[in-house]
């Protein structure tokens, strides 16, 4: 185990039911620090085709990180410390519409925050509005969705993730009421994730595994056990949808890459370097 690595320039964050890197070729485990503490699992670090890849299990080995739980801040800062420029995001959810079907994968393009008890930012001495209005990377987005289609795969793009606290699935009246207000599907991790990845101003993206009809859906009401069936079906698909693209993904100069360039509100030449300091792979652009 290693605790420094040359610069990686794409991140998957593995979710549920994706807990390994089989793709990478020549793997290397390395341990990072952050000033948030340890991400959720070793990082692996290696090669698809000719591109650099790092892997964090979002829910660490053998699924012991409920979705409140997550380190969400050190698995970012610990990609922004590796170089990494793009990251994808693995993740299951909940369809609550009647066309997106179990099994589905789907791309989507917002997010509606609906948990309660995450840390949500880096900034909590410095004060930093980033823009959010586009949650999800629309270039690295509209990429994968290209090559994945150009490979023959069946992808659906859009809708809008809504993000609630978990770690319980949702009333049947929760449910109708996200169906209602127009939302396409539902989860618990793509919060506070898609908010750090744009302060760290990395691009990121999300490959979301349909799994279930959440509750709303009579005779169909979801469990661990429908999840973990269909999330098998899923995930040999998403591993080899993934090991087809990256190597033809080229990291880009892109928006999402100066999200804090108008976002800090604080003098920071006001501070002292110890305030500074433990941020200084976000800020050294700015300072």
């Amino acid at each position: 185990m290693i605790e420094e690595v040359e610069k990686v320039d794409i991140g998957i964050i593995g979710g549920s039911g994706v807990y390994d890197p089989e793709i990478l070729e020549d793997n290397q485990e390395i341990s990072l620090d952050t000033p948030f503490g340890k991400p959720t699992s070793f990082i692996i670090v290696g090669w698809v085709g000719d591109k650099k890849v790092a892997f964090i299990s979002r829910h660490g080995r053998g699924h012991i990180y409920s979705p409140s739980k997550v380190n969400y801040r050190a698995n970012i800062f610990a990609f922004k410390r590796l170089g990494v420029e793009d990251i994808i995001s693995v993740c299951s959810a909940g369809s609550l519409r009647e066309d997106i079907k179990p099994l589905d994968i789907v791309i989507p393009d917002q997010i509606y925050d609906r948990t309660k008890n995450r840390v949500n930012t880096f900034f909590e001495d410095i004060v930093a509005h980033i823009s959010f209005s586009d949650p999800f990377c629309k270039r690295l987005s509209q990429t994968i969705y290209d090559l994945a289609i150009k490979k023959g795969y069946t992808i659906k793009k859009g809708g809008t993730y809504v993000c609630i606290e978990g770690p319980q699935f949702s009333t049947k009246a929760e449910s109708n009421i996200y169906r209602r207000l127009g939302f396409d599907l539902i989860g618990m991790t793509a919060i506070p994730e898609a908010k750090l990845a744009r302060e760290a101003e990395i691009c990121y993206t999300s490959l979301t595994m349909v799994t279930d009809y959440d509750v709303w859906k009579e005779k169909e009401e979801v469990s661990v056990s429908l999840v973990e069936e269909n999330l098998g079906l899923n995930v040999a698909k998403i591993k080899k949808i993934l090991k087809d693209i990256i190597p033809d993904l080229k990291t880009t100069e892109c928006e999402c890459k100066n999200s804090l360039s108008d976002a800090i509100i604080t003098n920071l030449k006001a501070l002292d370097d110890k305030d500074i300091e433990p941020l200084s792979i976000l800020l050294k652009k700015y300072v």
